[in-house]
């Protein structure tokens, strides 16, 4: 994909899996944003896929001639009723996009479709104090850092902090939700 390109986004499908598993792979299996230790396989990612559609959340995938380039999907930030207006992202992208907005792009749209469903808080969770990236991402996109918790995790032999960023989304916590 070159800068001057922009991606497709749309509703991620079963048929991505194989595309998003790919994407995911290299992020638990060489990197430390993920704090799991097993590259789950495309049965699993499709079990989550599922899950976070059946949940009523949206799942995005960013496509440029036909390839998927990267995907992002909004789950329960929490589970207990009270947390039930606020959802938590995740976004990833392919090595060869990085760099070229796909991030942005498919974070822009994750917001949009929240704010549409009703949410009023959406949380980022970001393994590792030194994922830049991502960081910068969610900066552009308007969340602030609301907190760090040092040394939460361990993965590759280290202690790894996580980032916690928060953005509004509609009228924020400027007065109640609607009913629901």
């Amino acid at each position: 994909m070159s800068p001057a390109s922009s991606p497709i986004l749309r509703p991620a499908t079963a048929a991505d899996i194989p595309a998003i598993t790919a994407i995911y792979g290299p992020n638990v299996a060489e990197g430390i944003a993920s704090f799991e230790y097993e590259v789950p396989d495309a049965a699993e990612m499709a079990r989550r896929q599922a899950a976070v559609l059946e949940a009523g959340y949206p799942y995005l995938v960013a496509e440029t001639d036909g390839t998927v380039i990267g995907y992002a999907y909004a789950s329960a930030y929490r589970s207990r009723p009270g947390y039930r207006f606020a959802c938590e992202n995740s976004v990833y992208v392919a090595p060869a996009a990085k760099g070229l907005g796909v991030g942005k792009a498919l974070l822009t749209r994750l917001i949009a479709e929240c704010t549409l469903r009703g949410y009023r808080q959406m949380i980022a969770v970001i393994g590792h104090l030194g994922n830049h990236g991502s960081i910068a991402l969610h900066r552009a996109c308007g969340f602030t850092v609301v907190g760090v918790l040092p040394s939460i995790g361990w993965k590759r032999d280290r202690w790894v902090d996580c980032v916690l960023m928060q953005r509004s989304l509609g009228a924020g916590d400027q007065g109640p939700p609607d009913a629901g």
